[in-house]
């Protein structure tokens, strides 16, 4: 079903996703939030994609495993070192979700793929007051490309 070696859904994949699709993907992103809320503080606001030329993130994918072309977040994780915990991803992610690591260059083409506008696309997330990671969700998702 998935389309690339990465495990992540194809660029064309995407592109023939219903509304429904984005509509359940939409969905799904609302309560990944919600589990996610338990263990981080989202920002309300949105802030420049995480894709900078010297960026340290890794980037990953949640997918829903009954379609795994229908993409439901997408994260970038700070690499530093002195970075806290990981965070508890299977209890984030439940029994419906999937987490798939990206290369930073397929990210970004899938971001674009489902978020066009060029920047202000992620929100930052944090603990103990530090940003961690940036997360954008299906919900976002205002129209296909």
């Amino acid at each position: 079903m998935l389309a690339t070696t990465s495990g992540s859904p194809s660029i064309e994949a995407v592109r023939k996703l219903s509304m429904t699709d984005i509509a359940i993907a939409a969905g799904l992103a609302d309560e990944l939030r919600d589990r996610l809320r338990e263990y981080v503080q989202i920002d309300p606001f949105c802030r420049p994609d995480p894709f900078g030329d010297k960026d340290d993130y890794t980037y990953l994918v949640v997918l829903d495993r009954e379609n795994l072309n229908r993409v439901v977040a997408m994260f970038a994780n700070n690499n530093k070192k002195d970075s806290l915990p990981q965070l508890p991803w299977s209890s984030i992610m439940g029994e419906r979700l999937a987490k798939v690591s990206m290369s930073k260059p397929d990210a970004q083409a899938l971001k674009h793929e489902l978020m066009p506008k060029e920047t202000n696309n992620f929100y930052p997330y944090r603990r103990n007051g530090k940003i961690v990671g940036f997360a954008m969700f299906a919900f976002q998702i205002c129209g296909q490309r």
